[in-house]
């Protein structure tokens, strides 16, 4: 079966079966093709309220299922691979945001979108990387406790001299493979290009970027940009949708290692599988759902 043959039938049984795909950016663009909406995880777990069918097939990872679940509970969601995680979002488990509450009893905690169901229902607000700086500002609170991501974290306290920050020492493992060498051997190879990065990238790689921003971010500028050519710092997927997108336009990978395994182990065999009686179905416990949704509630609240 080719591909475009595995598509058709994808599609053909989204539609009898009556599942509403949602598809992260960071996938392959096989699978952009057959999902009814791209997009970051908060674009997402938000495009589900105006869906009509009852299913939503999540290809991406484990926590954007759960936030999908979160704010849809009365949708059966289906992840597309059952191993699909998050190194980041696994780092920070409930016992350690506790002891680190206990440390910072006077901050409040604020918990990048990159993390479990349960860190979410331990936190008072929930932020986006393309939120982040606007919900922060807005937060009366001056001490914050902002987990798990150190980089995000640290460009919203170089945006918010105002504010102090603590954090919890954890970080996108993908993001964090580039650095000060790779922008080097970058601008030296393609003078003329605008390199654009994601917050999750480290200091020295953020610091030399004409932009900083989400993966939604990224793609917009370049959307509005006169420019030719780009680098694009985060998960190498976006620089090959952007290549299908804009043809006449030049992008390159800041490195090839950023490459996120967990995205590339959804596949169309696997998802036309959860069309036909499999994947991993995603349940939470009420109590769980509720106090989770508070901090995404207040990210809404804030930040829109």
């Amino acid at each position: 079966m080719t591909v475009r043959e595995m598509q058709e039938e994808i599609l053909r049984l989204k539609r009898e079966r009556g599942v509403f795909i949602l598809a992260h950016s960071y996938e392959r663009h096989e699978i952009l093709e057959i999902a009814d909406v791209v997009g970051d995880s908060y674009l997402l777990a938000r495009a589900v309220a105006g869906a009509r069918e009852n299913t939503v097939l999540m290809c991406g990872v484990r926590f954007m299922a759960e936030t999908v679940k979160i704010l849809a509970p009365e949708k059966r969601v289906l992840l597309s691979h059952g191993g699909a995680g998050c190194p980041m979002a696994d780092e920070l488990t409930p016992d350690l945001l506790s002891a680190l509450q206990k440390k910072y009893p006077d901050a409040v905690t604020a918990a990048y979108i990159n993390t479990t169901a349960n860190v979410k229902a331990m936190s008072d607000v929930c932020v986006t990387s393309s939120s982040a700086v606007r919900v922060l500002s807005r937060l009366p609170e001056k001490e914050i406790l902002f987990v798990p991501d150190r980089n995000l974290g640290s460009y919203c306290a170089k945006m918010l001299p105002d504010k102090i920050f603590h954090f919890f020492e954890g970080g996108c493992p993908v993001h964090m493979c580039a650095n000060g060498g790779d922008v080097a051997r970058a601008k030296r190879e393609h003078p003329l290009a605008l390199l654009l990065v994601h917050p999750e990238c480290v200091g020295e790689v953020t610091g030399q970027a004409d932009y900083v921003g989400s993966t939604s971010g990224i793609m917009d500028f370049v959307r509005k940009s006169a420019h030719g050519e780009f680098v694009i710092g985060t998960e190498n997927s976006i620089a090959e949708h952007l290549e299908y997108e804009f043809p006449d336009k030049k992008f390159y990978p800041l490195s090839k290692r950023l490459t996120c395994a967990d995205m590339r182990l959804t596949t169309l065999a696997g998802v036309r599988d959860c069309l036909t009686g499999g994947g991993e179905e995603i349940t939470l416990d009420e109590p769980l759902r509720l106090a989770a949704k508070r901090s995404i509630d207040r990210m809404i609240e804030l930040g829109g």
